[in-house]
């Protein structure tokens, strides 16, 4: 961001915040630029005089009785300050510089404590997939064996779907007062202690309506675990590795899923009334097994700094990092950003926060983005696969065993084929993830759906078992990649820090939303349209969801928070004109097989910042157009 032109004098605020980045964060809320508030965040210590640093540095160590480690917070304020040429700062120890250099040649070189914890967030990970996925089995019994008295269709809906109404009306808005009053790992342990009292009242309910609320209560806890540990991951890793730790969020909550099919097969065999009782309350270990293991992490440093326990964040960044100058290094950095956030936020809550998704034009993009992916991860109709797969097989024409047993398959590849995703979300990119998947998950769902006019008979019912079981497969081959990992990561990136909490609350709440819609409609759909209409209906959403991507969701792989303000700066209108020219121009060339110049780029001089308003690409101090012929 440029130089301001305004030279007053502004105090500093007792050592909170370092004297420079005091007076832009208040010269910037007094212009009102949301552009420009985010800007500051980029790096907000770069360009302050040395003699400066260090005397904000003392001021903090002072204040938070770390004055013997005074001269380590220097050294980490030098290295934050220009992170580039840290290896060649005069003040750091062979030893210090060589630390910096194992962050790069060696990055999955860290303490035990920092693995430990990603452990047991993949362990709460796990629990939600499972919780999602154990209910498929129990239904096809306790609803096929008249077990609870569910007269109707949209009974056996509105119990399947129980715990994401929960979440979408009431868990996802808990997550930031249950963070607030107890921490990250408190939350964690509070909404894993209620999935295992529900998993416990599951496996007893002797009524639908015993079992319906004992599921609105296991969705209490989903809402806030499942906002909450992506959060928890990504303060306590270091940079390097962080998007790959947060990613693992998504693939142990397959491994959950796949975990819930394994218990339906496990339990088959016994008395119907048992089986799906001890397939519902098989849950109830792996969220007792995180209370335990929660107990012995460190809480979030960033948390305590939020908090003003910024000693204790010291002792767990020490914990969490190879060597005592990244911990101080980290922290100091940590707590300028959350001066910066407090200011930034100053006299606002949860309301005013939530309307400026809306009316903020650069956030109001974002949101709009992040309700694609996170939409259609449901409407893409995943969860009839992942909720009533068994009861799909059923149809056509499996036993209950054989159906059990196919609905393991489809968690096992639901697991596996996550993994990809972990090696391209930040090489290939979300957009090309999402755009290259959509159309063989519509594919794959006329497949599984088509199978069904295949009559029955001794020879065509094994030919429409193994056509629905591929259609089935296949889809969750295409979902893995795409529509599984990025709604998430995608949703906790395209915020500004100002918003961030909020915009993925409702986020959340968005995917919880649809989530019920789609377990609460499918026994209906299928009841009136048959299964070739109702799997017809999603392959007809994930034609849309292709079109919604290509023209409002921007690529957010790989920048910086500098660069994606830009990016969601530019307006709708000539993101999605300069998309449709860009898929016409690779039709062309890919399909039609003509020699094309290449399109100009679209986004050009990222490096600069772009105003928010009508003129999106004028730079903050010339007012000059950046010229951009992609967009003329």
């Amino acid at each position: 961001m440029r130089e301001k032109e305004s030279t007053e004098k502004v105090e500093q605020d007792d050592g909170a915040l370092p004297t420079a980045v005091h007076k832009e964060v208040k010269t910037d809320i007094e212009d009102h630029s949301r552009g420009k508030l985010s800007a500051v965040f980029e790096n907000p210590l770069a360009g302050i005089p040395r003699q400066q640093l260090f005397k904000d540095v003392e001021a903090f160590c002072s204040k938070h009785d770390l004055m013997e480690h005074v001269e380590t917070f220097k050294k980490g304020a030098l290295i934050s300050q220009n992170p580039a040429s840290a290896t060649s700062l005069p003040e750091l120890s062979g030893d210090e510089k060589e630390a910096l250099e194992r962050e790069h040649t060696h990055k999955w070189s860290q303490p035990w404590q920092l693995y430990f914890l990603a452990s047991m967030c993949s362990v709460a990970a796990a629990v939600q997939g499972m919780d999602e996925t154990v209910n498929n089995g129990a239904q096809a019994i306790y609803f096929a064996e008249d077990q609870l008295n569910i007269t109707s269709k949209n009974i056996q809906g509105l119990v399947v779907g129980a715990p994401y109404l929960a979440c979408a009306i009431i868990g996802c808005w808990l997550t930031e007062p249950l963070n607030r009053l107890c921490a990250r790992r408190g939350t964690i342990f509070i909404s894993c202690l209620i999935a295992a009292v529900a998993s416990v009242w599951e496996g007893v309910a002797n009524t639908w309506v015993n079992l319906f609320i004992a599921r609105f209560v296991l969705g209490l806890g989903i809402g806030a675990k499942s906002s909450t540990v992506s959060v928890y991951v990504a303060e306590c890793s270091p940079a390097p590795i962080r998007g790959a730790l947060v990613m693992m969020w998504q693939m142990w909550t397959a491994f959950g899923i796949m975990l819930g099919n394994i218990m339906g097969v496990a339990f088959m065999s016994l008395d119907r009334d048992l089986s799906w009782r001890l397939m519902l309350g098989s849950t109830v270990v792996l969220p007792l097994v995180v209370c335990a293991q929660v107990y012995f992490c460190p809480e979030s440093p960033r948390w305590l700094i939020q908090h003003g326990k910024v000693k204790q964040a010291y002792t767990n960044f020490r914990l969490l990092r190879p060597t005592d100058i990244q911990a101080a290094r980290d922290l100091y950095y940590a707590h300028v950003g959350v001066e910066l956030e407090r200011k930034v936020n100053k006299g606002k809550n949860f309301f005013t926060m939530f309307l400026e998704l809306f009316t903020v034009p650069r956030n109001r993009r974002a949101t709009l983005a992040s309700w694609i992916v996170m939409f259609m991860q449901q409407f893409c109709g995943v969860n009839v696969i992942a909720y009533y797969s068994t009861s799909v097989f059923t149809e056509a024409s499996y036993s209950l065993t054989s159906a059990l047993l196919a609905s393991m398959g489809t968690g096992i590849l639901n697991w596996v084929f996550a993994l990809p995703a972990f090696f391209t979300i930040d090489t290939w990119g979300r957009r090309n993830l999402l755009l290259f998947t959509f159309p063989f998950l519509a594919i794959t769902l006329l497949w599984t759906g088509f199978s069904f006019w295949i009559e029955e008979g001794n020879e065509t019912s094994i030919k429409r078992v193994a056509m629905v079981t591929t259609g089935m497969y296949l889809f969750e081959i295409f979902y893995s990649p795409g529509e599984g990992p990025v709604p998430f990561a995608y949703s906790a990136e395209c915020f500004p820090l100002q918003v961030r909490d909020v915009g993925m609350s409702w986020a959340t709440a968005t995917t919880w939303c649809f989530n019920f819609i789609l377990s609460f409609t499918w026994p209906s759909l299928v009841e009136s349209f048959k299964p070739q209409g109702a799997f017809a209906w999603y392959a007809a959403w994930c034609v849309i969801g292709w079109f919604l991507v290509l023209l409002f969701v921007p690529e957010t792989k790989s920048l910086t928070l500098e660069e994606l303000d830009q990016i969601f700066s530019v307006s709708t209108r000539k993101h999605a004109s300069y998309q449709i020219k860009n898929a016409a121009w690779h039709f062309r060339v890919w399909v039609l097989r003509q020699k094309l110049e290449p399109l100009p780029e679209f986004y050009q001089g990222v490096e600069r910042l772009a105003e928010v308003g009508n003129a999106a690409f004028t730079t903050a101090g010339k007012g000059e157009k950046v010229h951009d012929k992609a967009s003329d």
